[in-house]
Order: C-alpha cells, then structure tokens, then sequence
C-alpha cells in the first residue's frame, strides 16, 4: 500500500472517529532464509498421549497504534500550497490552467467554501471572481455595511473543496473531492475561524458530512469539527432570475453568520 492510499485509509478511519487502530504482533510471517537448513536425520515420531500435550496459548493483546494528525501541528498555508504542488492527484488536472487555492486574510476569522473554480477563476487563478464572485462580494460588503460590521472581502478567506476547474463546470465527483478534501481539511486546520460558511450543497456536504438537500440544510448551524458551520445557497445559484425568494434566504443566512462571527 502506498502513503497516499494509507493516508486516505486513515483519514477515513479518523472522520468516522476512530482515535486508535490496533495490530497484533506475529501476524506478518517470517521471511524464508536465503539458504535452506541442511535436513537432520529422520527421528521416529513419538506420540503424545492427549492429556499431556501443551494447553494453547492465548494470543498476546493488541499493541495501541494511535493514529498520525491529519494535519501537521502549526501548518501553514503556504506550507500546504508548497505540498500541494502542480498537483497531479486527480483527473482535474488534466484539464485546468492554473491552481486555484484560495484567496484572502490567512487568520480570517470566517471562511467561504465553494464547490470549485470556474473558467474566470481557472484563468485568474482565484476564487470566486466570475459573475457568481462579484455578487459574493456584493452579499458579503453590503450585508456587513447595513449591518454595521466593518468588513470588506479581503478580511475574510475564500477558498472552493477542488482546486482545479471542473470539465464544462461539472459537479466534482466523489474521489475528486475526496482527494482534494485533505487540502480544504488542512487550509481550515491552519486558518481555525470562528465559523464556515458552506456556499452551496456541494461545499455543505463535503464540510458537514450531511447528505440533505441544500434548501434543507440552509440557515442552520452545522459542525466541521468543533467550528460552526452556516449552510447557505451558492451565488451561481442566485443569479437565476427565477430565485428572488432565495436571494432574501441567502441574505438572512450572511446575516447570521456575520453577527455570530463579528458581535
């Protein structure tokens, strides 16, 4: 097995919250010697009667293996950026014309997470800076101004659960997100906000773990760990002209989650 593989063995292991694995010694074999010991002469076997031979033994206890930090102590994001490379990890990569790995203040108190990049943010190598970004930005300024909360965009951080641009901007397959998760599990670890907020059903069951639609999960606090998590609908989403009633939903939710991060 590979440390990639065995990695993922463990980060599975870890979020169903399994602390300690466990082996038994004496379970691997021996290996052969090189050379064959020569073969002693044939002895005549004797037999043991039944009530003299030796009582099984029990097998010894499991030795404790606790499990390696998914995230190496006091990360930080350019640590993570430098691992992560020209990443070649996935299919995404394929396709993509630049990394994108986040953007903003790396001791945000708040974090955005999207699905992934699109073509302008494929281009440009940043989150959200397409139609759907420049309406986060509206959402997250104008929210903050009419609310009192003296914040721009750059006082937060942004970042999407894939780093490389989706085919035709198609949903992120599981192992897509999967492999990629670790690089979201370790940007969150190193920046630790006061809370999350998931754009998105994408990005809100990659971060929760639910599997509920996102008009179910909208408005209401999740946990990514110990951090609360707000739940709400992605820009794109709102930037469909038949979905007024969720531009006001979507509002409400900013609101929360500024007032709970900033009060």
């Amino acid at each position: 097995m590979n440390a990639d593989s065995l990695r993922q063995y463990l980060e599975f292991y870890q979020d169903l919250g399994i602390k300690t694995l466990y082996r038994r010694p004496g379970l691997v074999p021996e290996p052969a010697p090189a050379v064959a010991a020569p073969v002693a002469a044939a002895e005549p076997e004797i037999v043991t009667p039944r009530a003299a031979q030796a009582e099984p033994q029990p097998a010894p206890p499991p030795t404790a293996m606790e499990l390696p930090p998914l995230a190496p102590p006091d990360e930080t994001l350019l640590q993570i950026i430098q691992d992560l490379g020209e990443c070649t990890r996935c299919r995404l990569h394929t396709g993509r014309n630049k990394i994108v790995f986040g953007v903003g203040d790396p001791k945000a108190p708040l974090v955005f997470v999207g699905e992934g990049p699109g073509a302008d943010e494929d281009a440009q190598g940043i989150p959200f800076v397409g139609r759907a970004g420049q309406l986060l930005t509206q959402m997250i300024e104008g929210t903050a101004k009419k609310e009192g909360i003296e914040i721009l965009r750059k006082d937060i951080y942004i970042c999407n659960v894939v780093k490389c641009r989706p085919p035709e901007n198609r949903t992120p397959e599981p192992d897509e997100m999967e492999i990629c998760g670790q690089f979201l599990y370790r940007q969150l670890s190193a920046i630790r906000p006061k809370a999350i907020c998931a754009l998105g059903g994408t990005a809100a069951r990659a971060v929760t773990g639910h599997k509920e639609g996102v008009t179910k999960m909208r408005g209401k606090w999740f946990q990514w760990r110990d951090i609360p998590v707000m739940v709400t609908y992605h820009p794109s989403y709102l930037l469909r002209p038949y979905n007024q009633d969720a531009k006001r939903e979507a509002w409400e939710d900013l609101k929360k989650v500024l007032h709970f991060v900033y009060d």
